[in-house]
């Protein structure tokens, strides 16, 4: 069966006796019904490492479905997503990315079926955020994340939230196809191996308590079962070279932390990682925020964040020992307008660099356009941002909300 053919079949075998329930006897018709559709294109300015080609667009379709019953207390969440995209194959990709039954009680919450969980509080980066696996051939960010097959379990005690997730089944992360960009190159998805003998059906923990206090809010989690971040076999000649996705066993502790201090927000995600190679990282920073700028409704936020992994120049990430300095500017208009602009610098390496632009906004009532925009430089091999150095893109995006 095919990745969409068994999404689709998960999706009616999930939520067919639930919706049900949920429409009663009189309708199947979701309570509420929304969504987006987007025409996005991006734009590079040289031809990719191994000849690929600059125009890349694509068309997203995401619709939501939301049912509802006993006064709100049970519920049904229904997410699909789909992207054909005109390059790469591999980014055609549908996926499910929450159908989910949740039940509220006094104090007790429970959430089964397949969904996405978000940790972290940092803009550069999500140290901490190991629940749903990074969806690579959306964005380049790590921002996008897959649906995840879980069953959560939340109690919300007199002092802070404990939670429990316990995830039966592990989703590989994608990589785009030959003819793709922003990737890594000559990965071979199809032999993916595990470290546990379960291989995708290594059922994984993961615990959190979250609370806030004073100013500040804080969040301490633990994870135990197959790392998100796969390592990488290089397999074959050197004509004909592959790298092959093994997913190690890890145990993660982590801290997220963020206050408010007037116009200051503090912020910081660490963690501890045990695995093929025990580490510690951190991201740790502040935003201070210009409110009604020049007499005028613009608040204009100043960032800055170090981001520093114990593995160094070894590290297969970005953020070993960087600076990640940025500028956040909100109109505060009527049609929502926002612009952030970042750039993250190696402290090891002048020429290694990376700068990003977002800026979107709202055309009526119904329609949005986004601007995104990347820049790369690295001139060490070993650098993972050598691999998109002729990756520099801006991406173009108009989406419609029903």
């Amino acid at each position: 069966m095919s990745r969409q053919g068994y999404w689709l079949s998960a999706l009616i075998a999930f939520t067919q006796p639930l919706v049900a329930q949920a429409a009663g006897e009189a309708t199947w018709l979701p309570q509420e019904m929304r969504g987006r559709l987007a025409v996005e294109h991006r734009q590079f300015f040289a031809t990719g490492t191994h000849g690929q080609d600059t125009v890349q667009p694509s068309v997203v379709i995401e619709p939501e479905w939301y049912w509802e019953w006993e006064q709100g207390t049970q519920s049904v969440n229904l997410v699909p997503f789909a992207r054909w995209d005109a390059m790469d194959n591999e980014r055609s990709h549908i996926d499910l990315r929450e159908a989910i039954y949740a039940y509220y009680g006094d104090r007790l919450e429970l959430r089964a079926g397949i969904g996405k969980v978000f940790w972290g509080v940092t803009e550069s980066q999500h140290l901490v955020d190991v629940i749903n696996q990074t969806d690579a051939v959306e964005s380049v960010d790590g921002e996008a994340k897959l649906g995840q097959p879980m069953v959560h379990f939340a109690y919300l005690a007199d002092l802070g939230v404990w939670e429990l997730f316990v995830l039966p089944y592990f989703r590989e992360r994608t990589f785009a196809g030959s003819d793709g960009r922003l990737t890594v190159a000559g990965v071979n998805t199809d032999e993916a191996r595990y470290e546990s003998s379960r291989g995708k059906k290594h059922v994984d923990l993961a615990a959190r308590y979250s609370v806030s206090w004073d100013v500040w809010d804080i969040g301490l989690s633990y994870f135990h079962g197959t790392s998100r971040d796969p390592y990488f076999l290089v397999e074959g000649s050197d004509w004909l070279r592959s790298l092959v996705p093994f997913y190690a066993q890890m145990d993660q502790l982590s801290v997220d932390l963020q206050g408010l201090w007037g116009d200051w927000l503090w912020k910081l995600e660490a963690l501890r990682r045990f695995s093929l190679d025990n580490h510690s990282a951190v991201t740790a920073g502040f935003e201070y925020t210009y409110v009604g700028v020049a007499d005028t409704a613009w608040d204009v936020g100043v960032l800055a964040e170090y981001l520093y992994d114990s593995r160094e120049k070894q590290a297969p990430v970005v953020g070993q020992n960087d600076i990640f300095a940025g500028v956040r500017w909100a109109l505060n208009d009527i049609a929502g307008t926002e612009v952030l602009f970042g750039v993250s610098q190696d402290l090891d390496d002048a020429r290694s660099q990376t700068a990003r632009l977002e800026a979107s906004s709202r055309l009526g009532s119904a329609w949005r356009w986004n601007i995104n925009a990347w820049y790369f430089d690295a001139d060490d091999e070993r650098d993972p941002v050598y691999g998109l150095r002729r990756d520099n893109y801006v991406e173009v995006g108009l989406s419609y909300y029903f």
